[in-house]
């Protein structure tokens, strides 16, 4: 790659660099010089809330027919005016894409016509815990979120007996529970467009595409990598503002399917080296060919070794013909799925780009790579071009934290940041749709999906 091309690719990385670097105040006016992708809002961080003893937990007064959930074993005194405030809340509900129903308010509404006493105590203190933690976790039972291994961590930094306890210390109860919403402006665009929505389909899409932002953290993070997989568009985001996007390709339907994700980024591989799996090495004769012929061997990038019990490994070399391309993010998991580039770029002008085995493939993967290294491992631009143009394997460790996050939005805001739908490519709405249309089922301890994990042989 020439001067020019290199100088052209970092543009970006040079601008996300200056941006994350200043002054929350100032970062709207240095935003400018990015191009834009569209209207976001710039928000402040929540601080994580301290995580308090674990509670003891109890099973919650049983009603015929109705769900029942875990509360603390002494429920706390609610006065009227705060048990009132919580039937208000449930009753606007519909706002945030769930069902007043769901949360019993004739049943509240009686308890509180009755007076203080044990029978409100309980009866708010159970739908109150329904409520937050639909909030904060989902609704959307855990079996069906398919292939959503992604674990959300709010219950551990922000747990129900918090909630409920800084609720009724401050008597706001219906802030305590708007400050379980997602911060990603994203849902905001969502529940802006949900009472405008035209038809029962379009409102059920909308509630369940809000729902899976629940699903996640509440707070992504300072910095982070998102792919939208029915969009096959990643997005780099720094204090929720767009800084670069890029199209990928993700997993073909079936078994090779993209799972849903939250990892971190670990380091920035530039230039790496891939062991072929041993359907290729094996399979399609590949180290049989090549053991014995070593010249062959090197002039098709491939390092051939020969254990003692006979097997045989070939490990392709870097280079521009790599099948990881020139660039790889290390983001270890146990599906053995990872965010690298590819020789065969011409594939990324497809409109329908759902073809690896699992791995996201990433357009200008080369200015991603050095980008990451800037925000990502305090790299200097000078150094991420030298790591590229070495044509040798350099990992670049991370020194901050970076989350990545593989996603499942049918109806999400694109990159210009205007509301669209997108093909449910491994069809997956059916599933949350259905959820939502039977009454609100008790949450569990399963955090993710309980599927097996496909870990390919050959994950490209």
């Amino acid at each position: 790659m020439n001067g020019a091309g290199l100088s052209g690719k970092l543009g970006v990385a040079f601008v996300a660099l200056s941006i994350a670097s200043q002054p929350l105040a100032a970062q709207a006016a240095a935003a400018q010089a990015v191009p834009s992708q569209g209207p976001v809002d710039l928000t402040k961080q929540a601080k994580p809330a301290p995580v308090p003893a674990p509670e003891v937990n109890a099973p919650a007064a049983a009603q015929a027919g109705t769900v029942q959930a875990t509360v603390p074993v002494a429920a706390p005194h609610w006065t009227q005016s705060d048990a009132q405030a919580l039937l208000a809340a449930i009753k606007g509900i519909g706002a945030e894409g769930l069902f007043p129903k769901d949360y019993q308010p004739e049943l509240l509404s009686a308890a509180i016509v009755k007076g203080e006493g044990p029978e409100l105590d309980d009866t708010a203190t159970r739908v109150f815990t329904w409520l937050a933690e639909d909030l904060r976790d989902g609704r959307t039972p855990m079996t069906a979120r398919v292939q959503w291994f992604a674990v959300d961590p709010d219950q551990d930094v922000n747990p129900t007996s918090l909630i409920l306890a800084e609720a009724l210390e401050k008597h706001d109860v219906k802030g305590a529970l708007m400050a379980l919403l997602p911060t990603v402006p994203d849902y905001a665009a969502l529940k802006a467009a949900l009472p405008k929505a035209q038809t029962q389909k379009q409102a059920a899409l909308i509630r369940a595409n809000m729902d899976r932002w629940r699903w996640l953290a509440r707070d992504l993070g300072t910095q982070y990598l998102l792919t939208n997989v029915p969009e096959q568009i990643l997005r780099l985001t720094v204090r929720n503002k767009i800084i670069s996007t890029y199209k990928v390709i993700v997993g073909k339907p079936g078994k090779t399917a993209t799972p849903q994700l939250a990892e971190t980024v670990e380091g920035v591989i530039f230039n790496p080296t891939w062991t072929v799996p041993q359907s290729i090495v094996v399979g399609e004769g590949l180290g049989a060919r090549l053991v014995n012929n070593p010249r062959q061997a090197e002039r098709e990038g491939y390092k051939v070794t020969k254990a003692g019990d006979g097997t045989i490994y070939v490990v392709q070399q870097p280079g521009d013909g790599n099948s990881l391309g020139r660039m790889k993010l290390d983001m270890p998991n146990e599906h053995a799925i990872f965010l690298h580039d590819t020789p065969n770029r011409n594939l990324f002008n497809l409109p329908a780009r759902a073809l690896s085995h699992g791995c996201v493939r990433v357009e200008r993967a080369t200015e991603l790579a050095m980008t990451m290294a800037i925000l990502g491992a305090g790299m200097s631009p000078d150094d991420a071009v030298l790591a590229h143009s070495s044509k040798t394997y350099t990992k670049v460790p991370m020194t901050k934290t970076f989350p990545v996050y593989l996603t499942y939005f049918t109806v999400a805001r694109d990159v210009t940041g205007m509301l669209r739908s997108f093909p449910d490519i491994y069809s997956r709405d059916a599933p949350v749709l259905a959820s939502f249309a039977q009454p609100r089922q008790q949450h569990t301890t399963q955090r993710k999906s309980n599927e097996a994990v496909i870990k390919l042989d050959n994950p490209l």
